[in-house]
């Protein structure tokens, strides 16, 4: 079982720089990032796909592909290790899995911008499905905003998807605005401010009225779930 952990603050707080860090699309000013152990910089590409995917928050794509030709995409770092009748049962899979089994045959830049997050989300999935009969290795999931374009139906969704991965070994990180939906999925909660960790450490004690109300400049008031337990924050 590995963990959720969520990563909230205002805008321009740094979480996007953040997760551009943990992925190595940018490097860091000091020190290293680095995998069980070693710098992102020496991995080898594909391998380091097959352990590590990230979905930004904006994926364009202008080209008319199809949604599984999309999905498929990401079983690209698997050349050599899987074969197509494998790839294509992991794409159908991860579709399945976000709720978009239904668009795999519909045109990419035709779909709404949630349907579009859905299928982006499955591509990710189908690029750290473990190969059949291969190692388990630890495989992690990086999530710049994955609700901002979803209803409320599939903001659950997507983060009870989080959590499903995370209980079966998948380490994932996400950047969330909604401090409830991370109280819900999340087993830790980063707080960032002005490029700062304000905050770091189990829901229960990062949200708290004082921690939100210093990071967001709004008055709130931390209540319980009715039915979960869990925190819920609510402006006064």
């Amino acid at each position: 079982m590995a963990a959720v952990t969520a990563v909230i603050g205002p805008n321009g707080a740094g979480k996007s720089t953040l997760l551009h860090l943990l992925s190595g699309a940018l490097a860091p000013d000091r020190g290293w990032v680095g995998l069980d152990g070693r710098p992102l910089g020496e991995w080898p590409r594909t391998e380091l796909a097959r352990r590590r995917a990230v979905l930004p928050q904006a994926s364009d794509l202008s080209f008319p592909f199809r949604g599984i030709e999309v999905v498929l995409m990401g079983r690209a770092a698997h050349a050599g290790v899987s074969d197509r009748d494998r790839d294509a049962a992991v794409a159908f899979a991860a579709l399945r899995a976000t709720d978009a089994l239904h668009l795999a045959e519909r045109v990419y830049p035709t779909l709404s911008g949630g349907e579009r997050q859905r299928v982006q989300l499955a591509r990710v999935l189908a690029q750290i499905w473990p190969d059949d009969g291969g190692a388990d290795e630890p495989r992690f999931l990086l999530l710049d905003e994955p609700t901002s374009a979803l209803d409320l139906l599939h903001q659950h969704l997507v983060m009870s998807v989080a959590r499903d991965l995370a209980d079966h070994g998948v380490g994932v990180l996400a950047v969330l605005h909604d401090p409830n939906l991370a109280a819900m999925y999340a087993d830790r909660i980063v707080v960032l401010d002005n490029g700062c960790v304000v905050a770091d450490g189990a829901v229960e004690a990062v949200l708290t009225e004082a921690t939100i109300g210093r990071v967001f400049g709004l008055a709130v008031t931390v209540g319980r779930h009715p039915t979960r337990g869990t925190p819920t924050v609510l402006p006064i």
